[in-house]
């Protein structure tokens, strides 16, 4: 009996969840939004910029190999289909307005987070190769005339970038991503659950 009323004590003793604020959910959850949108928003200028030199390069400068100039054509169209993924993603979370129905904006995140997650992964790889064989197929004519030890500090020193990001710096980025969206998500369920 009294291991009952000892277990009774220290049920009863547990604090009591604390209500989130609505104010203060929203608040957190806007900012949070707010940091990915503007990661994306400056992806997407970044990209607009890069696609512009990739183009300029590829129309004004003369090259002799119809290899380099599909190696460049193919860095174009894999990096305008990156463009459209970000610009299509910004436009996911830019689209509703949180505070006038976060329910539906909760559905419009989980939604975002399932489609990226999903997206992302083959995508990435997708896009890492065509990117390798496109800089081969440049760098062919560019390096033709090259020292053979400066070639293969070229190509080994893209290698080893292309693998530092695939297997370093990409599941941490998308992981730390994944966790903000996560939060979000958690915030808005809380809140959602307060309201039921």
């Amino acid at each position: 009996m009294k291991e009952f009323e000892h277990l009774m004590s220290v049920w009863q003793g547990q604090p009591k969840p604390d209500k989130l604020s609505v104010d203060e959910a929203l608040k957190q959850v806007k900012k949070g939004i707010r940091g990915i949108t503007s990661k994306l928003y400056w992806g997407i200028v970044a990209m607009i910029a890069l696609i512009v030199c990739a183009f300029i390069i590829t129309f004004f400068f003369a090259f002799r190999s119809p290899a380099t100039i599909i190696g460049i054509l193919i860095i174009l169209v894999t990096m305008l289909m990156y463009l459209s993924l970000i610009i299509r993603h910004y436009h996911i979370l830019n689209k509703h307005d949180l505070t006038q129905n976060p329910t539906e904006y909760l559905n419009t995140l989980k939604a975002y987070q399932k489609n990226r997650s999903k997206v992302i992964g083959w995508f990435y790889y997708l896009f890492m190769l065509l990117i390798s064989v496109g800089l081969a197929l440049y760098f062919v004519e560019v390096l033709e005339d090259a020292p053979l030890y400066f070639k293969l500090v070229t190509y080994g020193s893209i290698i080893l970038w292309f693998l530092f990001i695939t297997f370093y710096l990409k599941p941490r980025m998308f992981k730390n991503e994944e966790e903000k969206l996560n939060l979000m998500i958690d915030r808005l369920i809380r809140l959602q659950e307060q309201f039921d």
